[in-house]
């Protein structure tokens, strides 16, 4: 998968894309990350790629044309451009707090493209015009952070997981919280005792059948008494 990351902050992101999975899924080639810096498609010599909302009001937005040079460098056109193949496309997702909420079904979609293109928005946002290239607004959650750079992380991070290759043992990923709907059981490790707290017998039985009705019932119970939205939605 390729993934084309517009934004003005470029280093902000070679911290976590050069650690763990996401370093070894780059290294594998599953992954190709491309950093394309909106500055340097501003024809301003100061590099400035905001300017005052018309009308008025508090902050700056992010210019229209800077912007659409840097998604025009990456191969995207206008949203309504066909494909025989839609998951061929350059599928443009601008970060924003107003979109759809990035959640399990949404990161399992997202998985099928063969190129993103993410959108880091900053200040109060972009020039509405830029979602004429837009695909889909999507958010991490209802609330504000200074940038879009962070959400991109979480979706590359969480997409990611959905490659094959990427996590060596698939069934972890198929048995992730939220995967199937549902909350994950709860997991213990050695030692079997510490301090007062006891693994259940249970996973100690070596009875795999027993186990996995264990598993499954705590995490309904989880599930139930965490996040009852989740079941309504099952239904």
């Amino acid at each position: 998968m390729k993934i084309d990351i517009l934004t003005i902050f470029p280093d902000m992101f070679k911290g976590p894309m050069t650690c763990s999975l996401m370093n070894r899924a780059i290294q594998n080639k599953i992954l190709d990350i491309n950093y394309i810096d909106i500055r340097s498609f501003t024809k301003d010599k100061h590099k400035k790629v905001d300017d005052r909302p018309f009308g008025g009001g508090p902050g700056m937005l992010m210019q229209v044309e800077p912007i659409y040079l840097s998604l025009k460098s990456v191969g995207v056109r206008k949203k309504n451009c066909l494909y025989k193949n839609p998951y061929k496309k350059p599928y443009v997702i601008y970060m924003s707090p107003q979109g759809n909420l990035l959640n399990t079904k949404k990161v399992k979609t997202l998985s099928k493209y063969e190129h993103l293109v993410l959108l880091c928005g900053h200040y109060e946002g972009v020039d509405e015009r830029v979602l004429n290239w837009v695909d889909e607004e999507i958010s991490i959650g209802d609330y504000v952070l200074t940038g879009g750079e962070i959400p991109a992380m979480v979706l590359i991070d969480s997409v990611a997981r959905m490659l094959p290759g990427v996590v060596q043992d698939k069934s972890s990923v198929e048995q992730d919280s939220f995967y199937d709907g549902m909350l994950d059981y709860p997991q213990y490790t050695r030692p079997a005792k510490f301090k007062n707290f006891k693994v259940p017998e249970v996973l100690l039985s070596g009875n795999h059948l027993e186990i996995e009705k264990w598993r499954k019932q705590q995490s309904y119970e989880r599930t139930k008494n965490r996040r009852p939205d989740l079941l309504k939605l099952k239904k």
